[in-house]
C-alpha cells in the first residue's frame, strides 16, 4: 500500500497517470489495428502482399523517432520542451481515427487510408519518444532506486492495455461496424490530450535539479571570467575592484543562463540541433554501441515478416473468427509477461550470445510449427487448427520478449534502459538518445516487413491462393537462422549482469 504514495511523492500523481495512460494506449492499439486488418481484407479486397506493404508503410514513422527526439530536446515551444509536443502528438493520433470513422470515402481509399494511418503512427511515435524522455528525466532526478519501479509501471500499463485491447477488439469486430470502432478508439487520444493539460513540463524534482545545475554552471563560468580579468590587472587595489565588480555581475548572467536553459532565450536553435546531432554521432561510433546495434538491425532485416499473410490464411483458409484471434493475442501478451519474468529469473546470468542463439532457434521452431500448420501435418495427429495457432502465437511472443530484453540492454548492462540513457547523455537530449537506439531496431523491422511483402508478391500468394505459403515460411526460417552466423558482433564475455 505504501508503493503508490512513494511513487506519487517522487514523481507526482499527474505525471504517473500520464505515463500509465500513454503506455496503456500503446498496448490498447491492438483494439483498432485488428479492425484495420479486416478493413483491408474484407471491405477493400486488398491482396495479402498489398496489405503487408501498406501496413509496413504506415508504421514507417516509428523508424525515424530520433527526429522527434531532436525536436523535443532542442526546440522548445513557448519555453516548454515536452508538453507541447505531447499535445501535438495527441492531436495527430486523434484526428485520423475520427476522420476514418466519419468518412466512408476516405477509409475505402487505399491511398487516403495509408496516409491517415501514417499520420496516426506519427502521433503515436512522437508521444512514445516524448514520454520516454520525460521518464528518463524523472529517473535522473529521483535516483536509480526508482528506475525499476517506473519501468515496471510502464510495461505493466502496456501489458494491461494489450490484454484489454485484444479481448475487446475481437468482441467489437463481432458486434460493431468497423467505422464505429475507429470512433470509439479515438476517445483514448482525446483523453490523453486532456491529461496533458494537467502535467507540468518536467517533474518537480527534475526542475529543481536543472536549476541547481544552472546555478553551478553560472558560478563556474563567472569564476573563470573573473580569474581572467584579475590576471590582466596589476596591483591589489585593482584586483579587489575587479572582484567587487564581478560579484555584482552573476545575477544577470545567471538569469540569462536560466533563460537559455528554459528555452525562453534561444537565439540560434540550429546550433543546439547541430550540437545534439554531433554528440549522438560521436557516441554512436563507439564500437560498444555500434556493433551490437548493427547486429540487432541485421537480425530484423534478414527475417521477412509475413504476419499479414498469415492473418489472411487464418481467416480465409482456416476460417478463424475475430474473437478467437483476439484471444490468441491475449495469450501472447501473457506470454510477454512470462518471458520477462523468466529472463530476469533464469537467463540474465547467461552470456548474451547464448541467449540470442536460444531466441533465434526458438523462433525457427515456431516457423516450423507454421509450416506444419500450412501443410496440414497436424491433422493426422488429431491436433486442431486453433491449438496450433494458440501455441504458436504464445511461444513466438514469449521468445520475442527474450530478444527484446537483450535489445533493451544492448551493451550487456542489466539495468533499466532509461537509466542507461540518462547516464550516456547530458541533460536535455534524453529523448533523442533513447529514440535513436530503438528506432534502429524499428527500421530493421520495417524493412523486414517490406521484404515480406515482396516475398508474398513473388510467390503469388493471394486471398484464394496459399499454395506457396509454405515456401515463404521456409524463407522466413532460413532468415531467422542467418543472424546466428554474425554473433561475433556481440562481445563474447558480455552477460546480462556485465557492466
Amino acid at each position: 500500500m505504501w508503493w503508490p504514495g512513494r511513487m506519487g511523492g517522487a514523481f507526482g500523481p499527474s505525471f504517473l497517470c500520464l505515463v500509465c495512460l500513454i503506455y496503456f494506449i500503446q498496448g490498447f492499439r491492438s483494439f483498432v489495428w485488428t479492425a484495420v486488418s479486416y478493413q483491408m481484407k474484407d471491405m477493400m479486397k486488398l491482396s495479402p502482399s498489398t496489405s503487408q506493404f501498406l501496413v509496413s508503410l504506415a508504421y514507417f514513422p516509428w523508424s525515424i523517432k530520433p527526429i522527434y527526439g531532436i525536436l523535443s530536446d532542442c526546440i522548445p515551444i513557448k519555453q516548454r520542451k515536452r508538453v507541447p509536443y505531447l499535445i501535438i502528438s495527441s492531436c495527430l493520433s486523434l484526428l485520423p481515427w475520427l476522420i476514418l470513422g466519419l468518412s466512408q470515402t476516405l477509409r475505402t481509399s487505399a491511398n487516403m487510408l495509408t496516409s491517415l494511418l501514417i499520420v496516426q503512427n506519427l502521433g503515436s511515435a512522437m508521444a512514445d519518444v516524448v514520454i520516454d524522455a520525460m521518464v528518463a528525466e524523472a529517473v535522473r532526478s529521483a535516483g536509480p532506486e526508482f528506475a525499476g519501479d517506473l519501468q515496471s509501471l510502464s510495461w505493466s500499463s502496456m501489458a494491461v492495455g494489450g490484454i484489454f485491447g485484444s479481448l475487446l477488439g475481437g468482441y467489437a469486430l463481432s458486434n460493431l461496424p468497423i467505422h464505429v470502432i475507429y470512433v470509439v478508439f479515438s476517445a483514448l487520444p482525446l483523453f490523453q490530450l486532456v491529461s496533458c493539460m494537467f502535467v507540468e513540463d518536467s517533474p518537480k524534482r527534475f526542475q529543481s535539479a536543472i536549476d541547481e545545475h544552472n546555478n553551478q554552471s553560472s558560478v563556474t563560468a563567472f569564476s573563470e571570467e573573473g580569474s581572467g580579468e584579475a590576471l590582466g590587472k596589476e596591483g591589489a587595489r585593482r584586483r579587489k575592484g575587479t572582484r567587487k565588480n564581478n560579484k555584482r555581475r552573476p545575477l544577470s548572467k545567471q538569469t540569462e543562463a536560466n533563460e537559455k536553459s528554459n528555452g525562453s532565450f534561444n537565439p540560434s536553435p540550429s546550433l543546439s540541433l547541430k550540437s545534439a546531432f554531433f554528440s549522438l554521432c560521436t557516441a554512436f561510433k563507439q564500437p560498444a554501441i555500434l556493433r551490437p546495434m548493427a547486429w540487432f538491425f541485421f537480425s530484423n532485416v534478414t527475417i521477412p515478416n509475413i504476419s499479414t499473410v498469415m492473418f489472411y490464411y487464418q481467416t480465409e483458409e482456416l476460417h478463424l473468427e475475430a474473437s478467437f484471434l483476439g484471444t490468441a493475442r491475449v495469450i501472447g501478451w501473457f506470454s510477454l509477461i512470462l518471458g520477462t519474468y523468466t529472463y530476469n529469473r533464469y537467463f540474465k546470468h547467461k552470456k548474451l550470445r547464448d541467449i540470442l542463439v536460444f531466441a533465434h532457434v526458438g523462433l525457427a521452431i515456431i516457423s516450423l510449427l507454421d509450416i506444419a500448420l500450412v501443410l496440414r501435418l497436424h491433422i493426422p495427429h488429431g491436433i486442431g487448427d486453433k491449438y496450433m495457432v494458440l501455441w504458436g502465437s504464445a511461444l513466438a511472443d514469449a521468445i520475442n520478449q527474450f530478444k527484446f530484453l537483450t535489445r533493451m540492454f544492448p551493451f550487456g548492462r542489466m539495468m533499466p534502459f532509461l537509466i542507461l540513457s540518462g547516464q550516456l547523455c547530458p541533460p536535455g537530449i534524453e529523448g533523442t538518445l533513447f529514440a535513436l537506439f530503438m528506432s534502429i531496431n524499428n527500421l530493421g523491422s520495417t524493412l523486414g516487413s517490406f521484404l515480406g511483402a515482396a516475398l508474398a508478391s513473388a510467390l503469388n500468394i493471394s486471398t484464394a491462393q496459399f499454395d506457396n505459403l509454405a515456401l515463404g515460411l521456409g524463407a522466413q526460417l532460413i532468415g531467422t537462422l542467418l543472424p546466428i552466423g554474425f554473433l561475433f558482433l556481440i562481445p563474447n564475455e558480455v552477460t546480462g549482469l556485465t557492466s
